[in-house]
């Protein structure tokens, strides 16, 4: 797969890299972190333009942003936890808890920092209607952190790009899984507070 991919990225450039921004952040299984690290690899390379292979991602990052938005905004019931397998279920509840506990802070960190997250925060960000204008300010704040880091690092270090993408990918696991876990944590104490106030009043 991954042989493909680096085959595939000088052939079809600047189309692949903006095809593969676009699937991820629609929750597809797009390997678009990696497609981008080589993307900057063959930019540093002359194969590519650095600027132009960086517009690609984040026009097609930008434009997922948006259809994920409205997916969830004109069929938010499409997404819910019956009609999803558990895992993308629990998936788009942590995500709207982060929508709903963040906001613009949630969309922005979810660009890049927990990018795991990202397509679901696009579906729960529509569902709960957080507003368009804040939305898509912060969601092109964070898509502009995420192609940076990812086409400077695949520019910096063109020769080692299976292994910067390994130690990305464990760390962008590793970012999500605390997330939700904090996410976690943040809902059971919102519930127990509540229990013990309800507790209160009887």
């Amino acid at each position: 797969m991954t042989e493909t991919i680096l085959a595939l990225v000088p052939v079809y450039g600047l189309a692949l890299v903006a095809l593969g921004t676009f699937l991820s952040c629609l929750a597809l299984p797009v390997p678009s972190s990696l497609i981008m690290l080589s993307a900057g690899g063959f930019a540093a390379a002359g194969d590519l333009v650095l600027w132009q292979t960086a517009t690609a991602a984040l026009a097609g990052a930008v434009l997922g942003d948006q259809l994920g938005y409205q997916i969830g905004r004109f069929g938010g019931r499409l997404w819910s936890g019956r009609t999803l397998p558990p895992r993308r279920a629990a998936l788009v509840a942590k995500a709207a808890a982060l929508v709903k506990d963040r906001g613009e802070m949630g969309v922005f960190l979810s660009r890049w920092l927990v990018s795991p997250l990202g397509p679901y925060v696009n579906f729960a960000g529509g569902a709960a209607a957080l507003d368009w204008g804040r939305f898509t300010r912060a969601g092109i704040a964070g898509e502009i952190v995420w192609v940076t880091v990812y086409i400077g690092l695949g520019a910096a270090f063109a020769d080692d790009i299976l292994a910067l993408a390994d130690l990305l990918g464990n760390a962008s696991g590793l970012l999500a899984a605390l997330t939700l876990a904090g996410a976690l944590a943040l809902w059971l104490r919102a519930a127990l507070r509540q229990r013990r106030t309800h507790g209160a009043h009887h």
